[in-house]
């Protein structure tokens, strides 16, 4: 074991606590697998698993008092720093955890503990029974590779790794991504139709009025701004009513879409929030050159003529 760790393959290991614990919680109040991680060198854990805050990141360190929780446990569980948890150990026996710190994490609950807070939590002397392992190479081919090699050695009872759910959220994200790529297209098709139609009933209701401010003088483009002012601003409104409802569903998504164990950035890009104001703009500005068009070919007199 000792020959493989150090082998040409493997960076650095550091030996660990490993433990699965339970909770029942969860949208199903089910029970919930926790991963236990501790450690003796808090000093040097950053190195193999990045503890940090998801909005500032700032580093989360491992103190004597508390334990540093995955994000989406939190919220499972609905604890922030400085609350108290139960969990089951494994031989079922419940324990009281005191939050510490909160850290980023994407893909399943943990817990993490430096070796004095685990003697307290569980009350015996601190042992390793598990190696984290930092390979050269992190490909997803190589990982299982390496991991199929370790388990082939009589000392090793389990390898864990993360690419099964890697490859589990990639599957959700990527088929999340194409129903959002249709939702975007049909949404902007939907924006154009609306625009132009609405603009077009504008037109023809109102053309004996335009042709008439047309006659007394107006320019085109005053006379364009004179109806197209109202869908502007109905746009603008639009836009507004857009960011407060897109914002409810976005969080709704991101929040029922993951099973338990796996959460998404509820983070929303300055993309999310542009895109869609330039596209409304451009359609916009498109039907406004439409308009323009359209009323600096009308035949006025014809319009005035006509019977309403």
């Amino acid at each position: 074991m000792a020959t493989t760790l150090k082998g040409k393959t493997v960076q650095s290991s550091t030996a660990v606590r490993y433990e699965e614990l339970s909770k029942t919680a969860g949208k199903e109040n089910d029970k919930q697998s926790i991963t236990l991680l501790v450690t003796d060198d808090a000093y040097n854990f950053n190195e193999y698993l990045t503890l940090r805050d998801r909005k500032t990141h700032q580093p989360q360190i491992l103190v004597n008092n508390g334990a540093v929780i995955s994000e989406r446990l939190a919220e499972m569980l609905n604890v922030s720093v400085g609350d108290t948890f139960t969990v089951n150990d494994e031989n079922g026996a419940q324990r009281t955890i005191k939050v510490a710190g909160i850290s980023e994490m994407y893909i399943g609950h943990f817990i993490f503990m430096n070796a004095q807070c685990c003697e307290h939590v569980f009350g015996d002397q601190y042992n390793t029974n598990a190696y984290m392992v930092r390979l050269k190479d992190h490909s997803n081919a190589n990982t299982e590779r390496q991991g199929a090699k370790f388990m082939k050695l009589a000392a090793v009872r389990g390898v864990v790794q993360n690419t099964t759910q890697k490859n589990m959220v990639s599957t959700i994200v990527g088929s999340l991504n194409q129903i959002m790529e249709v939702l975007i297209l049909v949404a902007v098709l939907l924006a154009v139709v609306i625009l132009y139609n609405l603009t077009n009933l504008n037109v023809s209701e109102r053309i004996r009025e335009l042709s008439t401010i047309k006659v007394l003088g107006f320019h085109t483009s005053e006379t364009t701004m004179y109806i197209y002012r109202e869908t502007i601003l109905l746009s603008l409104l639009g836009i507004l009513a857009r960011y407060g409802f897109g914002e409810w569903l976005h969080r709704y998504i991101i929040t029922e879409v993951p099973p338990d164990e796996v959460m998404f950035d509820p983070a929303i890009s300055w993309i999310a929030l542009g895109a869609p104001a330039i596209v409304v703009a451009v359609a916009l500005a498109v039907l406004g050159w439409i308009v323009y068009r359209q009323l600096e070919t009308v035949d006025m007199l014809e319009a005035l003529k006509s019977v309403e």
